[in-house]
């Protein structure tokens, strides 16, 4: 999972987890619960995954919260964020850009007022614009984001970026993933992304299953897993305020290849829309800067990854409910 040397450099720290019991925040939570650190996690979630961390439920859009959560703390993961459908992120702009940009300043600032030692941010692969390979030096602030809620990932970036430029303070690191997966996603049929979306129609006996497009669309496709210790190296390895790519790497996977994969090990009939958009062509992550800087290469393959989610969500159908829902009327 870790080398030793950087799993035992957690003991006897004081960490905060934001956003600790969502996909993502759980696995750094099972990972860091596997050294002597005394883990919080934060969260809106009505839900307490892991029996070795202590959870808080609380708002990160109060400052005062923030300020008090992040007292005597030594390092904080900032992975509490707002995921969203496509139709969503368009629709409720607001609700999504608003809480996203307030619980990102308020925790950084009160890590920073708090003298917090270390801090990962995790940000997105929406915050680039639009292109078929997304490279860390090609990236400009003066281009348009994927998507509206993009601008908040910048900001905090930016935020970072002003915290070493006024402070020297460059022990805050960024990371961007790409699309990620895995046990705890968000599985709710109005929220979710594509391969919970596909799960969870199957699931719910969806044959044959419809898929959007043609299958051609190319996407970078991250387990959690990997995902979670690639920002646990991010931390420790640092990235000097910059941020830093995960993903899978390589040329990346087709919806295609994806519901040939999920149907490897599920017995469905499948067709694809073509009635509907396919959406951009291709979108993956160049990994050379993450290879070199945190010396991170993901482990987990597609079908591994897809076939863990599957019997996990099978097993916890509900929990998403327990979830805090931006998006409510």
């Amino acid at each position: 999972m870790l080398d030793e040397k950087i799993l035992r450099s957690f003991d006897n720290k004081n960490i905060l987890i934001t956003g600790g019991t969502g996909m993502i925040g759980r696995s750094v939570v099972d990972i860091l619960t596997l050294s002597e650190a005394n883990i919080k996690v934060v969260s809106l979630d009505k839900i307490a995954p892991n029996s070795k961390a202590t959870y808080v439920y609380g708002d990160l859009c109060d400052f005062n919260f923030c300020k008090e959560i992040t007292k005597d703390i030594d390092y904080v993961f900032h992975i509490a964020g707002i995921g969203a459908s496509v139709h969503a992120a368009q629709s409720k702009r607001a609700s999504h850009f608003v809480p996203m940009l307030m619980m990102n300043t308020n925790i950084l600032e009160a890590s920073r007022l708090n003298g917090v030692e270390k801090l990962i941010y995790t940000s997105s692969v929406g915050a680039y614009s639009v292109s078929d390979k997304f490279v860390e030096s090609e990236y400009s602030l003066s281009s348009e984001p994927m998507d509206f809620a993009g601008w908040a990932k910048r900001m905090a970036e930016e935020q970072i970026y002003a915290y070493k430029l006024q402070y020297g303070l460059d022990s805050y690191s960024i990371v961007r993933p790409s699309n990620i997966y895995g046990i705890g996603d968000n599985f709710s049929p109005e929220q979710s992304l594509v391969i919970p979306s596909l799960m969870y129609r199957l699931l719910n006996g969806e044959n044959p299953l419809t898929v959007w497009g043609d299958g051609s669309a190319i996407r970078d496709f991250l387990y959690s897993e990997d995902c979670g210790r690639g920002i646990i190296l991010a931390l420790y390895y640092g990235t000097k305020s910059r941020f830093v790519n995960l993903g899978f790497g390589g040329e990346g996977i087709s919806i295609k290849e994806l519901v040939e994969t999920l149907n490897n090990f599920i017995d469905f009939e499948y067709k694809f829309d073509t009635t509907k958009p396919t959406g951009a062509k291709r979108r993956v992550m160049d990994m050379n800067l993450a290879k070199e800087l945190i010396h991170f290469e993901p482990k987990v393959s597609l079908k591994e990854g897809l076939e863990k989610t599957w019997n996990w969500f099978r097993e916890n159908q509900s929990e998403y409910k327990l979830k805090q829902n931006y998006f409510k009327d």
